[in-house]
């Protein structure tokens, strides 16, 4: 593919943006430009078509521009918008929705992005603990604020270490952040009894997509359950990713295991701007939004039509057609097909994923946690990725990163992308 319109467009970027990008994690090679999008294909300011498994890190469960969602959006829009003040029909339908649907939300509230609610749900777990202490996993990404913006990607030799993502960051917040490993129960338990009293919330992306896909072990979201009774201590679900991605419900779902609060975003909206924080009313009515209450929730956007809209809409493609079946199916039939072809190739690689998700670790074992993926081999995991956008297949080509199948993706979609990951991976000297 050649990228002569996208590759002017970015020098013009660079003009008025820092980096030309808008998102640190958009700058990546190539610096394409992206100007349309439909149902499991984008397109590039060159006319390059690619089947889409990037998915905008996961929102898109449907596909872009899924007509229903649009069309409940223009129609949303075509009577009512932001008031500023009161609650809009949009945003009890929402809530009603989602407190049927998620296990661990008795009531929930509305904002505009998962760092939003990841700050909030903490602030929350601090103000009805009284505690200060956070605990978080190393690998696992809750946003962008101080709470939590450490010991994410961490370079191997800082696994473990005071590892703050990013300069200005407060650092009473970074040293009150506990770091474990993911799957490490002991681990967590021990952490508990030293910090005993201290430890406000432990907060966890059930299944750590930000790395790709490391499922939990038999047990552990159980114990980490049992843990925080035990102790006092909040349980927070960072479902940002797994929430309705994986289940209606939530991945609590489908582990069988109910937090104290969960955070919600991108796919809850199909690609539209909303994420949420819900939990116990118990603690919900801690939030200022009720009459008494002391911790603070705002937002001018927050409850805007055009999420609210998108919401609903993507939850009843949810509860009326088999959005999950389908990705599931199609997922089940990816990683199948990879398999094959690696044993067939004679590839050291390991498929890891759940339901729509996926990515190909190139190691010989199944990782457990982020210390594991340090034997991943991070350039040819790059390459590859690269070598498949050539030739069509959009997957986003940095270390670690997941992909994603939605509902608009088709059985042929995934035949042809297996056809090509064999081309490639044939290819001699490709991905060496």
């Amino acid at each position: 593919m050649q990228y002569p319109m996208s590759a002017a467009l970015y020098e013009k970027a660079n003009l008025t943006a820092p980096g030309g990008v808008h998102t640190s994690i958009r700058n990546v090679e190539p610096h394409l430009i992206f100007t349309r999008a439909e149902g499991a294909y984008i397109y590039d300011a060159d006319g390059n078509k690619y089947i889409d498994y990037q998915g905008a890190f996961g929102p898109y469960i449907l596909g872009h521009n899924h007509p229903y969602v649009n069309g409940k959006v223009v129609a949303a829009l075509g009577r009512t918008d932001l008031y500023g003040v009161g609650t809009t029909d949009l945003e009890i339908e929402l809530a009603e929705k989602i407190c049927r649907h998620v296990p661990s939300a008795e009531q929930v509230l509305f904002c505009n992005s998962g760092s939003e609610a990841t700050y909030h749900a903490i602030r929350l777990a601090r103000a009805v603990t009284g505690r200060v202490k956070l605990v978080k996993f190393q690998g696992c990404y809750h946003g962008w604020h101080d709470y939590v913006a450490r010991n994410m990607l961490s370079s191997w030799d800082m696994i473990g270490k005071r590892d703050p993502g990013s300069a200005g960051m407060l650092e009473a917040a970074i040293d009150e952040t506990l770091v474990c490993d993911f799957n490490d129960l002991p681990g967590v338990a021990e952490t508990f009894r030293q910090f005993q009293g201290e430890i406000a919330a432990l907060i966890v992306e059930p299944i750590p997509h930000n790395i790709g896909c490391v499922m939990p072990k038999p047990g552990f979201l159980e114990g980490l359950r049992k843990l925080c009774s035990e102790h006092g201590v909040l349980l927070i679900f960072d479902e940002v990713i797994t929430g309705f991605r994986h289940h209606i419900g939530g991945f609590q779902t489908v582990a069988g295991v109910t937090p104290d609060l969960t955070t919600m975003g991108k796919a809850m909206a199909n690609g539209f701007p909303i994420a949420a924080v819900a939990g116990k009313k118990e603690y919900m009515t801690r939030f200022n939004t009720y009459p008494g209450g002391d911790v603070w929730f705002a937002g001018t956007y927050n409850g805007h039509a055009v999420g609210t809209a998108a919401a609903i809409a993507t939850l009843e493609m949810m509860e009326r057609e088999p959005v999950h079946e389908h990705v599931f199916r199609l997922g089940e039939k990816m990683r199948d097909g990879l398999r094959e072809i690696h044993q067939r190739l004679g590839v050291e690689a390991y498929v890891a994923g759940f339901g729509s998700v996926w990515t190909t670790y190139f190691m010989n074992f199944e990782p457990t946690n982020y210390t594991d993926l340090q034997h991943n081999d991070a350039a040819k995991y790059i390459r590859y990725r690269q070598k498949l956008l050539e030739k069509g297949i959009f997957k986003l080509p940095m270390n670690l990163k997941r992909n994603h199948i939605s509902y608009s993706h088709t059985d042929a979609d995934i035949e042809r992308t297996l056809m090509i990951i064999e081309q490639v991976l044939q290819e001699e000297g490709t991905i060496a």
